[in-house]
């Protein structure tokens, strides 16, 4: 035989712990996407060729998103342009003149406020 011993649970104090299929479902936190924080940002693409031996860069500006996703959207710019590139200071750096490149992608990701800068 064995030495154990159940436990015995009265009537009300099984229906005091409830049915957990009735339960309610707890929140589920929503990951914030890169299009939803493309989409709610003012974007401003500028050339620039100061302080770069006269050789042009294009540069992303006004991305309000974490480091983490700008590096992600910065590597899939620098494959789409076939160029080097660079993320520092809330910007991207992108070689050459892509401007009209990167608008096309930032608004097949949702952007909506996005302009030309530069000359």
């Amino acid at each position: 035989m064995s030495s154990k011993k159940g436990i015995n649970i009265s009537w009300e104090d099984l229906q005091k712990m409830g049915n957990p299929d009735n339960a309610p479902q707890e929140p589920k936190e929503e990951k914030m996407s890169q299009n939803h924080f493309v989409s709610k940002s003012v974007i401003r693409v500028h050339l620039e060729k100061k302080g770069r031996g006269g050789k042009p860069v294009s540069i992303v500006k006004g991305l309000k998103m974490t480091d983490t996703m700008m590096k992600e959207i910065e590597r899939k710019l620098k494959s789409l342009c076939g160029v080097g590139g660079t993320q520092k200071n809330q910007e991207i750096i992108i070689q050459g003149d892509q401007r009209d490149k990167i608008i096309d992608y930032l608004k097949t990701l949702g952007a909506t406020d996005i302009k030309k800068a530069g000359a």
